[in-house]
């Protein structure tokens, strides 16, 4: 069963929605992806799994190499699978280069982890919960049903806009089916639980690692939720962890030991994670607070007042609770047409012509023009970069004077990264760090300047909870730039 919506998370919803389903590509102008994903072979030639298999890797961010991390990763999931109900099946670990902390597998044994999630896990015990959670999933062939009920939501998306007229509702309509159908059921989260954590059990890993990780889940989600950094695709949209489930895993895990019992070396854990980059890879852009930079592309703009940012695959989305948000992605559009005649070529609908106004943004050829829709006003950019153009799609549910000011002037931002700045970009990085007698909680944490909310961020880190202390001589991850 998905996780039930807040009030602020449908507007948010119906928000991108509405930006999503506005935008469109025409034969002439073809909407490119931001950056654009690799593909390693013709579509046509590739088996279901395969296909699946690179739509995650662009969804993702791609691989993230890391020989240290890679074999202690398959290491474990051998001793899952040597523990496992089916020993006889065969898991392919990918590690995916992306903060999102996600974790799944594809009914054929193909078996993800990302970067984000690696990251928030203290020790081996909780990935491993993780990972046998997942093979969990394959073992009672619940990735097998929801492989089906994608197919099914292929076909709603066909019958969706064959039928529906309005574009909005139309978009409405599929997401909420995508969200559903994206969803395990409860029942098979619980099942795939229990299956998990015996599986960690018997390969000898400390089985309270499942509730200590799905603790950390939430607490790092209560933190991105009252930031309005609500990240799509991350573990909890297709895995939703109640306190139900973790009070159920913790009550799995005491029929197998108690505290203390099983393996869970975290010293050895963290020292893998050292240096590992903390958040976005700056080769795919990234956000910190409201400016976008992109050092591959070599540009950067800064968001009005109140947005958040979220860069995915496809474009730059930001919103400002559920009354604002915009997006940025990049179409391919002919040289020889104006941007003025771009605007009012029709992938977005009712533009008003006399809006149209054509400038320059920092030495770039810009344009601008306004739309209506029945909830929602839009102000529209394009700017030409390079040989492509940039779009920038600002919508308010009441488009003021001031907020359209605001709009112009977050577009008046942007500009072409000079050399020096592309070579400074760097992520951040995690840091181990011993905890000596006289650190805390508070000061350890600010050192963490680069990071919002550091305080929460480095409790949620290092599992620790509101009113816990950090301990003389052991080890903690911390954030540096």
């Amino acid at each position: 069963m998905a996780a039930t919506l807040t009030t602020a998370n449908r507007l948010r919803s119906i928000a991108l929605a509405v930006l999503l389903s506005a935008c469109a590509s025409t034969p002439e102008n073809q909407l490119v992806s931001l950056p654009v994903p690799p593909t390693t072979a013709s579509a046509a030639l590739q088996s279901a799994p395969e296909r699946e298999h690179v739509r995650i890797l662009a969804s993702y961010g791609g691989t993230y190499d890391n020989a240290r991390l890679q074999t202690m990763i398959e290491k474990t999931v051998d001793r899952l699978v040597a523990a496992s109900e089916r020993p006889n099946l065969k898991y392919k670990v990918t590690i995916l280069n992306s903060p999102a902390i996600n974790a799944f597998a594809l009914p054929n044994g193909y078996l993800y982890v990302t970067r984000g999630l690696i990251t928030l896990a203290n020790d081996k015990s909780e990935l491993a919960s993780v990972l046998a959670h997942e093979m969990g999933h394959v073992i009672a062939d619940h990735a097998a049903i929801r492989e089906d009920q994608a197919r099914q939501a292929a076909l709603i998306s066909h019958v969706v806009s064959d039928v529906l007229s309005d574009p909005e509702m139309g978009a409405l309509a599929l997401a909420k089916s995508k969200l559903t159908l994206a969803s395990f059921s409860r029942a098979q989260e619980f099942e795939a639980d229990g299956i998990g954590i015996g599986i960690s059990a018997r390969a000898g890993f400390d089985p309270f690692g499942a509730w200590r990780f799905l603790t950390d889940m939430q607490r790092n989600a209560d933190i991105k939720s009252g930031s309005g950094d609500e990240r799509a695709g991350d573990f909890l949209s297709a895995h939703p962890a109640t306190p139900e489930r973790a009070q159920n895993a913790l009550a799995n895990a005491r029929q197998f030991s108690g505290p203390g019992a099983g393996e869970r070396d975290r010293d050895e854990y963290l020292a893998a994670l050292e240096g590992l980059p903390y958040g976005e890879d700056p080769s795919e852009g990234f956000a910190r607070g409201r400016q976008f930079l992109h050092p591959k592309l070599g540009f950067t703009f800064v968001a009005p007042p109140g947005f958040v940012l979220d860069n995915t695959a496809q474009a730059v989305l930001g919103l400002k609770g559920g009354d604002e948000a915009m997006r940025l992605d990049v179409v391919s559009v002919p040289a020889a047409q104006s941007l003025a005649d771009y605007l009012k070529s029709g992938w977005i609908e009712k533009v008003d012509p006399a809006s149209v106004e054509e400038f320059t943004v920092n030495g770039f050829l810009a344009a601008t023009a306004t739309a209506s829709g029945e909830d929602w006003s839009f102000r529209l950019f394009a700017v030409r970069f390079g040989s492509d153009v940039y779009r920038f799609i600002y919508a308010a549910r009441n488009r003021t004077a001031q907020v359209d000011r605001s709009f112009r002037e977050s577009l008046m931002t942007f500009r072409r990264l000079s050399l020096k700045e592309r070579e400074q970009v760097h992520p951040l990085r995690l840091k181990i760090v011993t905890i000596r007698p006289n650190d805390t909680v508070e000061s350890l944490a600010g050192h963490m300047t680069s990071v919002g909310h550091a305080l929460e961020r480095f409790r949620a880190l290092n599992g620790l909870g509101p009113n816990d202390a950090v301990k003389s001589g052991t080890k903690a991850k911390t954030v540096t730039d």
